[in-house]
This record gives C-alpha cells, structure tokens and sequence, in this order.
C-alpha cells in the first residue's frame, strides 16, 4: 500500500517522500485508518515492523489539518527510555520539517539547561512531548504544565514500561489528562497486565495486531556451544573473517557490559559500551558515533534491543542468551533492517543450552551451530535436556572440563589469539 492512499496533509506528504517512505508496513496499514478514523486502538506489534510511524503519521496528520491553541500540549507520546525518546524525537524532526508542528523530548539525566527549556514548552504550549514517565511527573508535580486538553495520547512500548514499573506512574500522569482524548497503545507483547491497563484506559479500543514476526530470512542466524572462557576468543575469530562496519553486541547484564567493552579495547578494538552509569550526554556521543559508522563496536544491555533504530547493522552477537524469546528476536532484528541482508550469532554456554532450545521452538527454526575454530579446543556438548536439570534444580553451574566459575570468565586470563585477529580502524562518514 502506498503513502499516498492516505490523503496526508500536504506537508507531511511532502516530509513523507523527502524522507524516503514508499510502501507502508503492515502494522500501518492496519494503524493508521483507525487512529485517523479518532478510534482508540491497542496495537501488538514488535520493534521493526515500523510501528513508531504507524502512530506518528497519522497523528501529525491531525494536528496539521486542526486548528487548536498554541498554549496547550496536544500530544503526549510516552516511552520507557530516554534512548527511544531520543529516537522518536530525531524521527519527528524529520517528518515536521515542513511544518509549523513543535515538539520536545523530556527525559531525566539532562543539566539545568534542559530542565529550563523543557520547564518552558511544557507551561506555554508544544504540539508533541516525548518523555519518559518519571521526568514528565517531575514537572506535572509543579503545577505549570499545560495537559487539561491534550487530545492524543500514545503509550509506546507499553509492556516494557510495565515491566520497569511504571505502572503507578502512568496512571498518575493520565490522572492529569482529559477523558475525551484518543489513546493509543502499542506494545511487542500482549500479556494479561497489558489487557488490564488497557481496558482501565482505553475507550472501546479497535485491536490490531501483528503477530510476533519470526526473525526474517534475510538474517543469517548461528550458534556457537562454548564455555564461557572461549566466548572472547570467538569474537576474534568472527571479526578476523571479515571487516564489519556495524556489530552490535547484546550482554544481559551492565557489569558484563563493561567488562567486555574493557577487555576489547585493550585488544585495540574500537569499542564502546552504552549502560545507565555513563550520563545522558555521554549516552548520546556513543550512538551519535554508532550511528554514523564512526564507531564500529558497541556493546549494550536489552536497553537497545527494541529502542535503537539504526540501519545497516551487519551483524549483532548475543554474547549470552536472553531470558525469553522475544527478547532474543528484538535483539537480533536490529540487523537486516531496510531491506538489507544481516548476520546473528549466539553464544550458548552450558547453563544457556535450555534456555536456547525455548528461543528455537518460538521462533520456529532450529538454529545453525557453528563448530568452534580448531585453536580453541572443544566446547561443551550440545545437550538442552540437562541444561534443563540443571537448571531446575537452580544448582550452581561449573562446566566439564573448566575450572574458571561462569561469573569470573571476564576475568580470567585470555585465550590465545587467533591467528589473523582484525584491527578495525575508525571511520569517518
């Protein structure tokens, strides 16, 4: 279906094709004919689908074919992070370009400045705020903001927000919202506590959904079986082969974050991490050069997995198995995004091997296990049932064979290099 069938004001039309859209995604069109109809809707759909357009076209259609006072916020679009905030703020700077359509990103972590600037958009009017939870009650508990009329809201990964416990938080700041205003929802799961939030907020909602997308073709998925000892050793094995511009490493924990960010660059890769302990600015520098291809390494927590949106990821590695599915399937759709071609590998440790199996029955595909290079010697056996007994007896977990404890690996000493390791040199776009 193309853009155009939508009869988009003129403006956005024209910041439409500038900004390159064609054919509208599935979600969008399912989305956007109820939100123009003034429908509330819940909407299920995964990151990658091209949700954030599905709610912002057509609200920015809204507000450019409405008259409304410049003194009031008209949209509150909410978010469970700074760094989706920030991604959604950069889209609508895009598609407003050719508007008089304002709009402002409020999240914590900023200085005094930011506090001032958001202080004043938010008590003399804006179109559209961005914010997460917590630094929008901030400002509401002063007194100044202007939300008596907002007529849209949007909650945008609103299962993650749950799961962050900002339940208390949403429901705090709809209590300073008009009941006439159109609500939409969209979340990557549909699990009861959604339901309930829904159906507490939402005005006979129209559903949509698009299922859970199993990862594409175009993502090349593969395993390793290791022990945790070979998992960096492997990742010098994977970047010896071939030069990538863009991998993105997914670690479930920040400790483990930093340590391996750490151990890269004292191998001389060019390598940054991106966790809650560095500030907002700092935040911003590391995706600012992630984004332009200026940074080839980063390394994150499940933060990213469904708030980044940069194009031409080559290859993400899951440096350990996720907790659940679809937290594995996020991740790695930050690759092969655009219509281009992507590669994902897994690390699958002993204790993990369950846990993995789970991820393949979801997704519907047994992935490819790759055999470990000759110079690292053998992994473990690949055998989920006793993972699984392991891991149901919450036993304490010492692989065959390896005396290093799993939550020392980063710390003991490196394996030997792999012959041929890459050194990737900084680009500048």
């Amino acid at each position: 279906m193309d853009f155009s069938s939508f009869n988009f004001h003129e403006s956005l039309a024209e910041s439409i094709e500038s900004s390159g859209y064609k054919k509208a995604t599935l979600i969008q069109e399912k989305a956007i004919p109820v939100i123009m109809d003034g429908k509330d809707i819940i909407a299920s759909a995964q990151t990658g689908t091209g949700k954030t357009a599905a709610f912002l076209l057509p609200i920015l259609h809204k507000l450019m074919s409405e008259v409304h006072k410049d003194t009031e916020v008209h949209a509150l679009i909410m978010v469970p992070t700074r760094e989706l905030a920030i991604q959604i703020s950069s889209h609508l700077d895009g598609l407003t370009y050719f508007s008089s359509i304002s709009s402002i990103a409020i999240y914590g972590g900023g200085d005094g400045g930011s506090f001032v600037r958001e202080k004043q958009a938010l008590s003399t009017g804006v179109d559209i705020v961005v914010a997460t939870p917590g630094k929008l009650i901030s400002h509401l508990n002063m007194g100044y903001v202007k939300m008596k009329e907002l007529k849209y809201l949007i909650l945008d990964e609103a299962d993650r927000m749950l799961d962050m416990g900002f339940h208390d938080d949403i429901m705090k700041i709809i209590s300073f919202l008009s009941p006439k205003r159109q609500t939409l929802m969209f979340s990557a799961t549909m699990p009861p506590k959604i339901l309930q939030l829904a159906k507490s907020i939402l005005n006979e909602p129209v559903e949509v959904s698009v299922a859970l997308s199993k990862p594409p073709e175009s993502i090349k998925q593969q395993a390793f079986i290791v022990y945790d000892t070979q998992k960096i050793p492997v990742i010098q094995h994977i970047l010896a082969e071939k030069e990538y511009r863009s991998v993105l490493i997914f670690c479930s924990k920040k400790q483990t974050v930093k340590q391996l960010a750490a151990q890269l660059q004292r191998m001389k890769y060019n390598a940054k991490d991106i966790q809650s302990d560095l500030d907002q600015s700092q935040r911003e520098d590391v995706l600012l050069e992630f984004s332009s291809k200026r940074l080839p390494i980063l390394i994150a927590t499940d933060i990213l997995s469904r708030g980044i949106h940069i194009d031409n990821i080559e290859l993400v590695i899951n440096y350990d198995v996720p907790s659940d599915g679809e937290d594995y399937v996020h991740r790695i759709g930050r690759t092969a995004r655009a219509e281009t071609k992507g590669a994902a590998i897994t690390f699958v440790n002993n204790e993990d091997q369950h846990k993995f199996q789970r991820i393949e029955k979801l997704i519907g595909k047994v992935v490819e296990k790759v055999a470990l290079p000759a110079a690292l010697g053998e992994g473990p056996v690949y055998d989920p049932s006793a993972s699984k007994n392991k891991w149901q007896k919450k036993d304490q977990f010492k692989p065959h064979g390896q005396k290093t404890p799993v939550k020392s690996a980063l710390k003991a000493p490196p394996a030997p290099r792999v012959p041929g390791g890459l050194k990737i040199e900084k680009r500048v776009q």
